[in-house]
């Protein structure tokens, strides 16, 4: 792909045709990245070193670790984002090797439904995560865990263990809630940003 598609397809990732779309990209590429790469790692970070079980042995400590978090949240949260990326970014790629140019895309009626698609793929790509999320996280972190041990073959059941700091890790599950519905939200907002471009009840950019 040549430097010109290349420059097309990252001036369109960062600056979609609408102005709710540039708003969505600096909050999403910023605010949230920003978020989850500096204070998920904060929070999230030693989290295995700190869970302790009783007994305070690795085996059954790695065993119930495993069982708490079946996938870490910052390896499901990083997926979503990047998930939730691939719609803009399959069209932006279009546009670049059709030289189609931003101001184009609300003009002419096909790149206008590709476009919508592609916000359509992003709202149902994020209210899966959010589904994904109550799953697996829940909405509150415990401060104690109890943990299934019979497949450990010892002679309890069942053991508790420790979380760490399960009140920042609460706050945090809530923050990536509300990130999620922003976004949704938002997603929302541009579609109806871009019908009334269509019908004429906004200038074009």
């Amino acid at each position: 792909m040549s430097p010109n598609y290349m420059r097309s397809f990252s001036e369109g990732c960062l600056r979609p045709p609408t102005v709710i779309g540039q708003f969505h990209t600096l909050f999403f590429g910023s605010v949230r990245m920003f978020f989850l790469g500096v204070l998920g790692f904060a929070v999230y970070g030693n989290e295995a070193l700190h869970f302790s079980c009783d007994p305070d042995k690795r085996e059954v400590n790695l065993f119930c670790y495993n069982q708490f978090r079946p996938i870490t949240p910052q390896v499901f949260w990083a997926l979503q984002l990047v998930i939730v990326l691939v719609p803009g970014a399959f069209f932006h790629l279009y546009a670049a090797c059709k030289s189609i140019k931003q101001e184009d895309i609300l003009q002419k009626s096909f790149y206008t439904a590709f476009y919508i698609f592609s916000v359509f793929l992003r709202i149902i790509l994020e209210a899966v995560a959010f589904w994904l999320q109550i799953q697996l996280f829940g909405f509150k972190v415990n401060a104690i865990y109890m943990c299934d041990v019979r497949a450990l073959e010892k002679k309890f059941n069942i053991t508790r263990c420790m979380v760490p700091e399960h009140l920042e890790k609460t706050i945090f599950l809530i923050a990536m809630y509300t990130f999620t519905v922003t976004t949704v939200v938002l997603c929302i907002a541009e579609i109806f940003e871009i019908s009334c471009r269509r019908l004429g009840l906004l200038k074009t950019q």
